[in-house]
This record gives structure tokens, sequence and C-alpha cells, in this order.
């Protein structure tokens, strides 16, 4: 597995990356290949400037809250020291909608845009999306308006909210720094005032976290450029895909994400939820697949792309369908979400609790990794790169309860935390 090691003196490469602007990914040549990634090295790690937060770094590179606490479980969330490497994502898997408009799956906090005008290309912002008791709505629909500078009128029910908690929100927040709608906001389509928008100062740290009350909050940078870019009646795709399947020349990757609040699957579900991918995918019934790797993958829930399956070249490729569109949204219920490409738990077959129960003991050849890599500062030497510390995995209570303060410290003193 190849790594890249970045120092801060290397500023064109760190911009490049995502400190100045939204990722932007090359779509891959081969048809049907649905793994995009910024570098050629699959691992990329920078290393501290100083004694900082993961939620700094994550600030300072563009990425989400939980998607840089996943990536970096051996480092403690509150404290990297200066000079620790702190992992950030390369490699991602295109979500299964149509390729194009703006397409947010909440599953992974991540939203992607396929610029018309720029074909070959996919442009990936981090997002906000809806708490348990607010969920974001699933299915599709289109931006229906665009507003700079927003002044917020928060609906009764969020009033009624805000006051119970003992932070009453006035009738309308002007535009400000303390607005939580930000200075640019892409209204959607859909009844009960439905966006794409900014954040505020409050705020800043809660991107890649379920905060909103169903809206879909971004960065200032990156609702700028989106907000930009974007027409009105764009398509929008609301998806929840925790768990994605994609090749990249003629290997099969899996990316695994956690279930959000409320929506856990058990282990043995997850399992065969991710066959059924993998065997729709292959158009094999038993694919001699990688069994570590895919357990790894199914067990970490880290969100990196994991090899898991190799084809020989020129071996049967379906021609790329383009999957089932997402229905309109009309009122937000169950029903529409199991319709828009939502993964719900699976009922555990007795077939498929015997596969589970093998598949640890199942002796697979494991796919060949490449050489790992070090790149240094301005040579093109190549190296040994450290070891990564030994993993240690946080338990999904743990997990939970470390979200929680999270939100806690974050609180607005101005009342404004929960927001839209």
């Amino acid at each position: 597995m190849k790594s890249a090691i970045f120092f801060p003196s290397v500023i064109l490469l760190l911009a490049s990356y995502g400190l100045a602007s939204a990722t932007t990914y090359n779509l891959p040549p081969s048809p049907g290949d649905t793994v995009v990634s910024k570098f050629q090295e699959e691992d990329t790690y920078i290393p501290a400037e100083q004694d900082e937060t993961l939620l700094d770094v994550a600030r300072t590179n563009l990425l989400g809250q939980m998607e840089i606490v996943r990536l970096n479980q051996n480092l403690d969330r509150w404290l990297v020291k200066k000079g620790q490497n702190v992992r950030l994502p390369n490699r991602r898997i295109l979500p299964d909608t149509p390729h194009e408009g703006i397409v947010l799956n909440i599953a992974e906090y991540r939203m992607f845009y396929y610029p018309p005008n720029n074909p070959g290309k996919v442009m990936s912002f981090a997002n906000g999306v809806g708490r348990q008791d607010w969920k974001t709505p699933l299915g599709k629909t289109s931006v229906a308006k665009k507003v700079k500078d927003p002044a917020w009128h928060p609906p009764e029910s969020i009033r009624r909210e805000h006051a119970a908690n003992g932070d009453p929100l006035p009738e309308i927040v002007p535009p400000g720094p303390h607005n939580p709608l930000g200075a640019y906001a892409l209204h959607l389509n859909l009844p009960g005032e439905y966006r794409i928008h900014g954040t505020d100062i409050d705020k800043i740290y809660g991107i890649g976290m379920q905060i909103t009350h169903g809206c879909m909050r971004m960065y200032p940078e990156d609702i700028q450029t989106l907000y930009n870019a974007v027409e009105v009646g764009t398509p929008v795709y609301l998806v929840k895909q925790p768990i994605k399947v994609g090749w990249l020349d003629n290997t099969l990757y899996i990316e695994a994400h956690p279930d959000l609040e409320g929506e856990e699957m058990n282990q043995a579900q997850r399992y065969e939820f991710a066959l059924q991918l993998i065997k729709k995918t292959t158009h094999e019934d038993f694919p001699e697949l990688d069994q570590e790797a895919l357990n790894k993958a199914l067990t970490e829930l880290s969100g990196n792309p994991t090899a898991i399956y190799e084809r020989l070249p020129g071996q049967y490729v379906a021609a790329p369908a383009a999957p089932p569109l997402p229905k309109p949204i009309a009122v937000v219920k169950p029903s529409i979400a199991a319709k828009s490409g939502v993964a719900t738990p699976v009922k555990t077959t007795a077939k498929t609790a015997k596969v589970v129960k093998k598949a640890a003991s199942v002796a697979v050849k494991p796919v060949k990794k490449p050489t790992v890599i070090a790149v240094t500062k301005t040579t093109k030497k190549t190296a040994q790169a450290p070891a990564p510390k030994k993993n240690v995995l946080l338990a999904a209570d743990d997990v939970k309860k470390q979200d929680k303060k999270v939100a806690k410290k974050q609180a607005s003193p101005s009342g404004y935390y929960r927001g839209t």
C-alpha cells in the first residue's frame, strides 16, 4: 500500500489537495469505473504543524469531523501533537447515482457536484446533515432559487424547541457572522424550506456531523464555490449509502461508513448487504474475495476504500447503466427513503448466517498491494514510510458519547447552535 507524506513547505501540493478550495477529481477513463483519487498513492498523511485537535486539521483541509476521526482512530481527537502524522482521505467511491448535478450521500456527510461545463470532473464537499429527530429527506429534487446574504426566519417549531431549551430565537436573524445560513443559500424544490447553505462562526466545527434541522450545511468556502457554479434547476440527488462498491483498473473496492443514529445494522446484516452489492457488481454468485480485507472494512467503518477483489483483464464487464432515478420528494416518509437508494437493514437468512460464520476461516489469496512510498519535501527519493500506530477501534457507544460531547462543547453562547 503506497503512502504519501506531505510537509508544510510543499505549499502547492497542499493547496491542490484542498486547503484553498474543494477537492476536484478526474473521473476514471475506463467506463464503469467509479473510484476517484487525487493522488496515485493510496494513503496520504500530513504532519501536524503544531499541537492541535483533529477538528482543527479537518477545518484546515475542508474535511468533515466524523470523516477525519474515523480515518485516525489511533489519534486523540482533542490533542494531536506537533509532528504527528494525520491521515487524510484520498480515494473515494462515487455514490451509485447518475453522474449529474449535485449528489449528497447523507451516510458519509459528503456532497459531489458534476459540473456540466467541465465533463470528466467531479467536485467533493463535506456536509453537516439532519439530526435523528430532524432527518434530511431523501429522493430527487432540484435547485429552486439562489439567495446571497439570506436572513433566517426560524420556523415556529424550531423557535419552540429553542425556547424549551432556554435559548429563545428572534423571529428574524439578519445576515451576519451569527446567521446559521451563512452568506449563501441554495433553496431546494421541496416543501419545508430545505436548503444547502453555509454556516456561521458558532457552528464551523459541526461540518461532517448530524447537527441540522434537515438542511445541508457547508463550510463558507465550499458553499461560495458551489453557489457560483450551479444554476437554478440543477438536479439534486439526496441518497443514503453507508456501503459502496466500485471498480478501478479491474480492482473492486468497498467503502463502509457507520450507520446514522437510530439506523444501526448489526454485523451480519452489514455483511449480507455488502455481499449483495458485491455480487451485483461482479456478476458472480461466489466471487473470490479478499475476506480479511472485507471483514476489516466492515468492522473499522473508516470510510476508506479497500481493495477486496481483482478480476482478470478482459473479464466480462457489463455495460454501465444509469441507476434508477430516485422518485421526487412530495412528503418526507419512510417509504420515500426506501425508494431513494437508502441502505436499509436486511434480514439475515440461515444461508447468510452460515456464510458469515465461515467468512473469517476462509483462506483467500489477498490482493497484492503496491510498495509503500514516502514523498519528501524536494527530492524524488523513495523510502519506507513510517508504520502507522496500531488502530484503537472505538466502540459505537463510545463514539456516540464523544460526538454528543462535541455538540455540547460547540454550543453557541448566542443560542444559535441548533440552527437550520
